[in-house]
């Protein structure tokens, strides 16, 4: 799927995603992934939690895709994310795509960890 072009100050968007793969800024990203400002890098899942709570003080809230369908969130991550003070949404992985780019246009301290469609 191709995403719209938004003007972006701060941060990258994300230019498109397939099965396993995420596409930001032109680059090809396969798997999960976390993106914040810039800077794009993958993501082990709901289990690699410390690059998530690295982002405390740096991002009002962190979008979760999870997937095709909307998911909730394993409880222990969540509360691990609220003990850091990082708001967390879940959506659908498409949805999030589309919710962080809106979100980073505009400016907001907002990161997106990403589970593949």
């Amino acid at each position: 799927m191709q995403i719209n072009d938004m003007p972006f100050e701060d941060a990258v968007p994300i230019d498109g995603y397939g099965p396993n793969f995420f596409r930001v800024k032109g680059v090809v990203h396969e798997g999960a992934m976390m993106l914040m400002g810039a800077t794009a890098t993958q993501w082990g899942g709901y289990d690699d939690v410390a690059p998530l709570l690295a982002l405390a003080g740096r991002v009002d809230f962190i979008l979760f895709g999870t997937g095709e369908e909307m998911t909730h969130l394993p409880p222990a991550l969540r509360q691990q994310l609220d003990t850091a003070g990082i708001g967390a949404e879940f959506m659908a992985t498409a949805t999030a795509c589309r919710s962080y780019n809106i979100l980073a246009s505009e400016g907001r301290r907002v990161a997106v960890a990403l589970l593949p469609v």
